[in-house]
């Protein structure tokens, strides 16, 4: 059975009134600012507490120490990250391909954008890879590429759909990553983000997909 994250990285409590909603809202927007030009390293909660303009003791009524805080970013990175691939794959207004066009121009983009908080993340925190958060982002993904390959190959057997799904996320993921170590302007994103999709539309156009 799977294992609830320790005390040590959970939210201590939840905001139950608008002013508490703020707060942790203003919070979280401090740290992950803090995060990008500090850097896992140097992330205190006495710097986000001073950047978020809150008493630290305001702080630790909702993240009990740093590892708390690092570990909301990252859950709530993995919850918009997922949800954003997912709404566009669920599409059917758009055709597959165009589909996979515009996952690959939004997630190349979103790289880009968080690429500071996001690399400090992953330093920050490897022990969440394992956490329910992540599983459960990962199951929601898994899910949305299933159906959208049957949809995609409907007369390809089922082993070659999951290497397709398998293959084709794996590396949208890793070339992002990559991608984004540096910064790039709208123009350089935009024609990588293209090519990129026309080699996954000419893969996925092998494999049987037509229309």
């Amino acid at each position: 059975m799977m294992q609830r994250p320790s005390p040590s990285i959970s939210t201590r409590k939840q905001p139950k009134q608008a002013r508490a909603t703020e707060l942790v809202a203003a919070i979280l927007q401090a740290a992950a600012q803090v995060l990008a030009v500090e850097g896992a390293q140097r992330f205190t909660t006495t710097r986000v507490a001073e950047k978020a303009g809150v008493a630290v003791g305001s702080l630790y009524q909702y993240f009990p120490n740093k590892a708390a805080l690092l570990f909301r970013l990252q859950s709530d990175e993995w919850r918009q990250t997922t949800e954003l691939l997912c709404g566009i794959l669920e599409d059917r207004e758009q055709t597959p391909l165009g589909r996979i066009r515009t996952v690959v121009h939004a997630f190349i983009r979103s790289e880009c954008e968080e690429a500071a908080v996001r690399g400090a993340l992953n330093d920050a925190a490897p022990l969440y890879r394992d956490a329910p958060e992540a599983e459960e982002a990962k199951a929601m993904a898994n899910r949305t590429v299933e159906a959208f390959m049957r949809e995609t190959l409907p007369e390809a057997p089922d082993a070659v759909r999951v290497l397709a799904g398998d293959l084709i996320m794996k590396t949208l993921s890793a070339v992002g990553a990559g991608f984004s170590e540096k910064e790039r302007t709208p123009a350089e994103t935009e024609a990588y983000s293209d090519a990129l999709a026309d080699m996954f539309c000419a893969y996925l156009t092998s494999l049987g997909h037509r229309g």
